[in-house]
């Protein structure tokens, strides 16, 4: 719809080229065959999938499922610092919104890496390699703090410094994380707003997911037992149908069916399916299904949009969600194989 493509910015030739990059990423029957094979054989299929540069870089010290994950991590990173390169006037600034995520991710990595004790030379070892230049700062911000006020005292100066800046020295690291999302949350929404009525459904969308992490939280806070008051703390502002009178119900909720029956009175909620992703979850013990179900919802509004709005944000932003699951399917893949865990349940953890 022409209303979105609005203001300076090269919006054709970004929405081109970020499908084409759409085009090329991994097929359904690609990931499935990678399913049939051993780490080192899924290196050389990825490599011929565009991961061959840094499969080579990192080759010399590395084998196995560890050159896997640090080719996918890096190879990432590169690809959306040269998404958001490609992007120009209101059309990048729209994206970085969406791409900031990525640096809040990495500021949660170093995190729970200080909490848990982990060393920067490990962490560079498994999850933000050296060979990596944007990785520096995070790892000597791991190298130099003992604990997490350190660490967020670290990263003082940058967005998520701002958003743990209130923080009390001794909070577990869940507050950390909370603070953060909050934080995103709040700058991408504000961000949005400033820039006029016409991102609407881009609003709509980051609204949306808020709802969706509401909804995880929840259930993932009654599994734990949290008491209603501090269910009620950790519930994200600014989400598009659980807010207002209807998110304090749901946190005051105190079972997954009372929940579901707050859920039913919101507008263009499948509460049937999510029902169904919640009792699958209930009988595996975790929340993959949830998880999953939800975020496979994010992703059809996502496809949807981007087909509606050739001319937008929505086809880069596509591209770039389409690449973080790819990663994503292959670091599990990867991870499994290297744990000996079937094929059927590797498969289950996936988007595919």
């Amino acid at each position: 719809m022409g209303e979105i493509a609005v203001g300076r910015g090269n919006w054709a030739n970004a929405s081109a080229r970020s499908k084409a990059r759409k085009a090329m990423l991994l097929k359904e029957t690609q990931m499935r065959q990678l399913m049939q094979q051993g780490p080192d054989t899924i290196a050389a299929s990825i490599g011929e999938a565009g991961y061959r540069k840094e499969l080579d870089l990192y080759s010399a010290r590395l084998s196995g499922a560890e050159l896997i994950e640090a080719a996918l991590s890096h190879n990432l990173d590169r690809d959306i610092k040269q998404v958001i390169g490609y992007c120009q006037g209101r059309l990048r600034r729209i994206v970085s919104v969406f791409a900031m995520r990525f640096s809040y991710h990495n500021a949660k990595t170093v995190l729970r890496a200080v909490n848990s004790g982990t060393s920067a030379e490990d962490l560079a070892n498994m999850v933000m390699p050296e060979e990596n230049d944007l990785n520096t700062n995070w790892l000597e911000i791991a190298n130099q703090s003992k604990t997490l006020a350190d660490a967020a005292h670290a990263m003082r100066g940058t967005s998520w410094g701002t958003g743990m800046s209130g923080l009390d020295a001794d909070a577990p690291l869940q507050e950390y994380e909370d603070a953060l999302d909050r934080h995103y949350y709040n700058d991408a929404i504000s961000a949005l707003k400033s820039s006029g009525h016409q991102h609407r459904p881009l609003l709509t969308l980051l609204r949306t997911e808020i709802d969706h992490r509401n909804i995880i939280n929840l259930l993932r806070a009654l599994r734990q037992g949290i008491q209603a008051e501090q269910r009620t703390e950790l519930m994200l502002e600014g989400g598009q149908r659980l807010r207002g009178n209807m998110l304090r119900n749901a946190a005051q909720a105190d079972s997954e069916e009372s929940l579901i029956e707050v859920l039913r009175r919101l507008p263009n909620l499948d509460t049937t399916r999510l029902e169904e992703a919640i009792q699958t979850a209930r009988e595996s013990g975790g929340l993959d299904s949830v998880v999953s179900y939800l975020e496979g919802e994010q992703r059809d509004s996502l496809r949807r949009l981007s087909h509606l709005n050739p001319l937008s944000a929505f086809p880069v932003i596509y591209y770039l969600e389409s690449k973080v699951l790819e990663v994503r399917n292959i670091r599990l893949l990867v991870r499994g194989k290297a744990a000996g865990l079937s094929d059927e349940v590797i498969e289950a953890h996936m988007s595919i």
